[in-house]
């Protein structure tokens, strides 16, 4: 990417992460370590050629770092971008009322906005396991010591399951649709709901 060349922090920052598909290929790694085979999963459209072009870019910028298997992981000045790249997330939530319609979509991508909705610690959110079907595979929302994250894979004992497209389900979690505006829009639960809207607080 050409520099802006601009003595400006917010300049500086956007000559390393501001090109096309980079904030991307650090919402896969925010997740955790991904091969090269899993970030061309994750990120359905990027050619081949220019995925091994902004790895290395942000390698170079000491952002991403390789291990000696291959695996990409982010940096740990790396990880510092999941406080930016969650603001955003937040600041673009409107834009998520729009329905899905033709854009493709990962169940690992709801890590993004269950880190958005329930953000940061609160010891009042009960124990909870939450699986989420939807498209390509199974995640798995957990609820623990206040705390709540996504994990890839089934759950072994969920205390409900929600099952849907994904507008729908990340309506439900968001607290924007009901159970039976939900049930409109194709998304099916299984278990007390309500226990969804103590995890929010509500």
């Amino acid at each position: 990417m050409k520099s802006y060349g601009q003595y400006c922090a917010l300049a500086r920052g956007l000559d390393v992460i501001g090109d096309r598909w980079t904030l991307l290929i650090v919402r896969e790694l925010l997740v955790g370590p991904r091969r090269y085979s899993e970030l061309r999963e994750g990120l359905p459209g990027i050619a081949t050629n220019l995925l091994a072009e902004r790895l290395r870019d942000l390698e170079e910028h000491g952002v991403v770092a390789r291990d000696a298997e291959g695996t990409y992981q982010l940096t740990e000045w790396g990880q510092e971008l999941s406080a930016p790249v969650h603001a955003l997330a937040r600041w673009a939530a409107p834009l998520m009322a729009t329905p899905q319609g033709d854009d493709t979509f990962r169940s690992t991508w709801l890590a993004l906005p269950v880190a958005v909705i329930f953000n940061g610690i609160d010891k009042r959110r009960p124990r909870l396991t939450i699986e989420i079907r939807s498209n390509d595979a199974a995640v798995t929302i957990e609820s623990r010591n206040g705390a709540v994250w996504v994990e890839p894979g089934p759950a072994t004992s969920p205390d409900l399951v929600i099952t849907g497209p994904p507008d729908g389900i990340v309506g439900l979690l968001m607290g924007a649709l009901s159970e039976t505006s939900a049930a409109e829009q194709g998304v099916t639960i299984g278990g007390d709901l309500h226990r969804l809207a103590r995890l929010r607080g509500g």
